[in-house]
């Protein structure tokens, strides 16, 4: 915008007897006999004699904005009615200057006095921001007002478009000016004038009580010891809301409002992107970047991106839409869509690029954040938005929304493809859990926390569930059953995977293990308990006792073979042979037992603690009976030692000893004997 700074060097040169051409007159043009009574400023040139001069320069010391603002209010009203009573006088009548407006010499004052007000604002002195005087601001606003208002009359009247050319060019010169200074301050004042939080964290609190008056009269806003107080977005203070909107106005009504607009969606538009980027991290980023990020990158993207998504709904554009309604009453929302459509369309782009990202069970959750993100946040956005954007930003997030659901569900089916296509045929070393359960089940768990999302995806994304599902989709939700068998898959494969094992109480403890996990991370998750249900629980913990039941059999089954009476006795006597065999047997048998099942593993500590338990509880009574009934029958001293190689409690502090993964060391059990 132009300014231009000249002006007629002969205004000041005013002599006392033209002080009557202050006064509006409605009378022909002057010939040039009364010429000194009647001038157009811009183009008097009169004779005065020294005396009036030094008068006229003590009166005009005493002129001010505000001192000439009442006659010029009364020209500008006799102007109007004017032009209203020769709107229709043509120049066929030969009345050419019949409606001939004269213009008062104080109208070229008042331009002047503005220009000087402008030079002083612009001349950087910081003691003269204007914005701090209530005075100053009402001042110069309605000085700038009332140029604009002149103007409009002088161009739209014929008599003063034909007589003030010179005027209208003074007049226009000062009011481009005006607006120029108007526009810098507008967008100065827009960008500066935030209250920003770190402005009120005070570590001491008198070196600011300065900064705290003046905030006070700018932007009333109160220092307060803490410096955590919470500031509205977008964070201009009332007063400051109030001199934009003024601004705003003048400039309107100067012919300027789309220059003051322009600047408006400019500030907010950059100060919006500093904002997210300040309290949010965000930055923009296209689709093609988003396909192009590594998965640990995209990662750190989207909890930024829900962030923000969650911000701008509840609090950013909402305060946008508000602080344009304030500053530009009657704007019905379209500087707020032209700040924010943009920057909403970018995101929901973000959403399905993420979407058509390749695909990995990782990903599911971060994918359900954003789901969940749209769904819950922008009902609340869209309301900020005119009807035929809310329209189409409402297909936007639906096409957003269903690339995602359908997604998840594909990553679902692909957890289910990598259980079923998981056939190592390593087993496990100890029996211990299996890879493949820890991470399903964790995966499961942690599914169940969004299981209220998996519901609404299933149902409203799925096409081939509704298909296989038939009957069963009343009885089981989707998600519900989809997790069934999951379930089910899983439970198949470590099947198949406990065959790897040769030695069948190792099998039993390795379903042992798996089973207790599964069933553990179920009763510890209140999500997936609710969807397994206390049935199926039950029948694991069923399943459980049974492998549990297999176990003792195979593996304690035997040595307890070696403590029953038969073939011990041979007509009511002690066949001593058979017995010294039957305890080389015991210890060699259950020496073995020790050796091998404390390398075997049982990470649950209860499970543990139940089978060592049950095991004592078997072994312990019917070791001791054995003893008391047979013991006797050796020899006292080298034959008991040779033959008796354990007592009970022997056996109970090395049943103790299995289940540790003790892979490093064979049996300590001659070390545990007691003596």
């Amino acid at each position: 915008m132009e300014k231009n700074d000249d002006k007629d060097p002969d205004h000041n040169d005013q002599s006392k007897g033209e002080e009557k051409g202050d006064v509006v007159s409605n009378t022909h043009p002057p010939d040039e006999s009364d010429g000194k009574e009647n001038v157009d400023v811009g183009n008097a040139e009169t004779e005065q004699d020294p005396g009036d001069n030094v008068d006229s320069q003590g009166e005009e010391i005493q002129q001010t904005l505000e001192s000439l603002s009442e006659e010029l209010d009364q020209l500008l009203s006799s102007l109007s009615l004017h032009k209203e009573e020769h709107k229709d006088d043509t120049e066929e009548k030969g009345e050419a200057d019949a409606d001939y407006f004269q213009i008062p010499q104080f109208v070229g004052k008042f331009l002047d006095l503005l220009e000087d007000k402008l030079s002083k604002y612009d001349s950087g002195d910081p003691k003269t921001v204007w914005y701090q005087d209530q005075e100053e601001v009402s001042s110069l606003l309605e000085a700038v007002d009332r140029v604009s208002k002149l103007m409009g009359l002088l161009l739209n009247t014929k008599s003063c478009l034909d007589h003030h050319e010179p005027l209208i060019n003074h007049a226009g010169s000062i009011q481009q000016r005006a607006m120029a200074f108007l526009e810098d301050e507008f967008r100065l004042l827009l960008e500066e004038s935030v209250i920003k939080e770190t402005t009120l964290a005070t570590d001491d609190q008198q070196d600011h009580q300065n900064d705290a008056v003046v905030s006070q009269d700018q932007d009333q806003v109160t220092v307060q010891e803490s410096g955590d107080q919470e500031i509205e977005y977008p964070g201009y203070s009332e007063e400051m809301v109030v001199l934009l909107r003024k601004i705003a106005e003048k400039m309107k009504a100067g012919g300027y409002g789309w220059e003051c607009r322009e600047v408006y969606l400019v500030g907010r538009r950059n100060i919006l992107m500093r904002t997210l980027k300040h309290d949010c991290e965000f930055e923009k980023v296209s689709i093609d970047e988003v396909q192009k990020m590594s998965w640990g990158e995209l990662e750190r993207e989207i909890p930024i991106w829900t962030k923000t998504f969650k911000d701008c709904s509840s609090r950013f554009f909402p305060g946008e839409l508000k602080l344009a309604e304030k500053i530009f009453p009657g704007d019905d929302g379209s500087l707020f869509c032209i700040i924010t459509h943009g920057l909403t369309i970018q995101f929901l782009g973000f959403a399905e690029a993420v979407a058509m990202t390749k695909r990995s069970t990782e990903k599911l959750f971060k994918i359900l954040d954003i789901y969940e993100t749209l769904r819950d946040s922008f009902p609340s956005m869209e309301e900020l938005f005119p009807e035929d954007l809310r329209s189409e930003l409402r297909n936007e997030v639906t096409s957003a929304r269903s690339r995602l659901g359908e997604t998840a569900i594909h990553i679902f089916s692909d957890l289910e493809n990598s259980i079923k296509s998981d056939s190592s045929k390593t087993p496990v070393p100890g029996g211990a859990v299996h890879p493949l359960t820890r991470y399903t089940m964790n995966y499961l768990k942690y599914s169940c926390e969004y299981k209220d999302t998996l519901e609404q995806v299933f149902k409203s994304h799925s096409k081939m569930e509704q298909e296989e599902e038939g009957t069963n989709s009343s009885a089981c939700s989707a998600f519900a059953s989809q997790l069934m068998r999951i379930m089910d898959l899983l439970d198949g494969n470590m099947e198949a995977k406990s065959k790897l094992y040769k030695d069948i109480p190792l099998s039993c403890i390795f379903m042992m293990n798996n089973g207790r996990y599964i069933v553990q991370k179920i009763k510890g998750s209140a999500e997936i308990h609710e969807v397994m249900g206390d049935t199926w629980c039950r029948k694991r913990s069923s399943e459980l006792r049974n492998y549990h039941k297999s176990y003792q059999r195979e593996t304690w089954g035997k040595l307890l073979g070696f403590l029953g009476h038969e073939g011990l006795m041979h007509n009511g006597k002690i066949v001593k042979p058979n017995l010294k065999e039957r305890f080389k047997s015991f210890n060699a048998t259950f020496d073995e037992i020790h050796k091998t099942q404390t390398t075997w593993v049982i990470n649950d500590e209860q499970l543990q603690s139940e089978l060592r338990v049950s095991i004592t509880a078997v072994m312990i009574p019917a070791y001791r009976a054995f003893m008391a009934r047979f013991g006797q029958y050796l020899d006292p001293g080298r034959q008991t030692e040779k033959y008796v190689k354990y007592q009970p409690e022997d056996i109970e502090d090395l049943i103790d000893e299995l289940f540790e993964g003790n892979t490093s060391s064979s049996s300590a059990a001659t070390a545990k004997r007691r003596t």
